[in-house]
């Protein structure tokens, strides 16, 4: 593997700094009492910031008065700018784009503490530190950098065989932070919900009648169930439901494969890849009847906003990174690993997510439906 120059000096560098620094900044000498200035870095996917938030309000609700700054990355920042619990958002530009200049805008902060939920490495733990925070928290403990941090145990037998939520939530606690919410925090702005009603009306979906959304990208290949069942599972769909519409949504990278099935299952269905700022993805989610969605940002969008879920798992683990909280909305279908080890992301020929068939995903949803329709009833019987 190539080395990256720039990775030995930024790791020399830190370590010559941290060296002459005399400030005592164990967690034994941590004091909440000295926070006024807080810094919180959760700059990675999407879907990773949502279960940050569950973290970032219990620092809200534990410091009330405190100055919260969110170093998020760019791409979705904008989807945090209402986050009731956040006072200023400073973009990540990845990796080593812009890094001095996001250095500086840190710096500028003067934070007393950096919490760091979920960053890459080997940028996330010293920009936390560039930032000049005296205490600086985050879990798991960075293998290369654990020497800049004041917590020196993870907290864990092992972080990874928890919830992402609850090792953010522990990172937290560290600071003094408990909570047992584990509910993200996310709003669909009003204008955005008008704006996407109206796109879906201008490509003929009526919202009077379900709209079931696909979500068949994500980061990662061996993640994604395979796009042929995707098109099966809309054409069944609009079959047993006449006058619904099923909606394609995905990154602009993902146009091709979102349009071939939205192709491929014909009339009633549309493809809104790469049409949608992500605010407007949001809006969109939370006009669904229901999601059936790979592991990804989208799904967590779902989750966060109440929006009824069909999530599908293998082989990255549902009990991870899947639904915590009203659990009545989601319906997670699983498959065992057929390989060990799992090499996820350096698989040439991911297969495994075909042993999810469509027949069980059609019935997931279909009794999302069937709920949905109660609920409706329900509603129009108290009027």
């Amino acid at each position: 593997m190539k080395l990256n120059p720039i990775d030995g000096l930024l790791y020399l560098s830190m370590k010559v700094i941290k060296r002459f620094d005399k400030r005592d900044s164990s967690g034994g000498s941590f004091s909440p009492s000295g926070v006024k200035t807080i810094l919180i870095i959760s700059s990675t996917a999407l879907g990773d910031t949502l279960m940050s938030t569950p973290a970032i309000k219990a620092v809200r609700v534990r410091y009330p008065e405190a100055h919260i700054t969110a170093c998020l990355n760019i791409r979705y920042a904008a989807l945090f700018a209402g986050n009731p619990h956040i006072d200023a958002i400073l973009p990540y530009y990845g990796g080593y784009r812009k890094f001095i200049r996001t250095a500086q805008a840190l710096r500028r902060v003067k934070p007393d503490l950096a919490l760091i939920f979920h960053g890459n490495e080997p940028q996330a733990t010293p920009l936390a530190y560039m930032s000049g925070a005296k205490f600086i928290f985050k879990i798991p403990i960075s293998r290369q950098y654990g020497f800049l941090l004041s917590n020196q145990s993870n907290g864990f037998d092992d972080p990874w065989q928890c919830h992402a939520i609850d090792v953010r939530l522990k990172t937290a606690s560290f600071a003094g932070c408990g909570t047992n919410d584990r509910e993200m925090v996310l709003n669909a702005d009003a204008e955005d919900i008008t704006h996407v009603k109206a796109v879906l009306a201008a490509r003929g979906l009526n919202s009077a009648h379900p709209i079931i959304g696909l979500q068949p990208g994500a980061a990662q290949s061996y993640k994604a169930w395979p796009k042929g069942f995707y098109a099966e599972l809309g054409s069944r769909l609009l079959r047993l439901y006449p006058g619904a519409g099923v909606v394609i949504t995905g990154s602009g990278d993902e146009r091709r494969l979102c349009g071939d099935i939205a192709a491929a299952i014909g009339k009633g269905a549309v493809s809104l890849a790469g049409a949608l700022s992500v605010k407007q993805l949001a809006a969109l989610v939370k006009v669904l009847s229901v999601l059936v969605t790979n592991d990804t940002g989208t799904m967590h969008i779902a989750i966060a906003l109440g929006t009824k879920t069909v999530s599908l798992f293998c082989p990255s683990n549902h009990w991870g990174t899947g639904a915590l909280t009203e659990r009545h909305l989601h319906r997670i279908i699983s498959a065992e690993r057929p390989c060990s080890p799992c090499v996820t992301k350096k698989c040439k020929a991911p297969y495994c997510m075909s042993a999810i068939t469509v027949d069980a995903v059609l019935a997931a949803v279909t009794e999302s439906l069937k709920i949905m329709e109660i609920s409706e009833i329900n509603e129009n019987s108290h009027l």
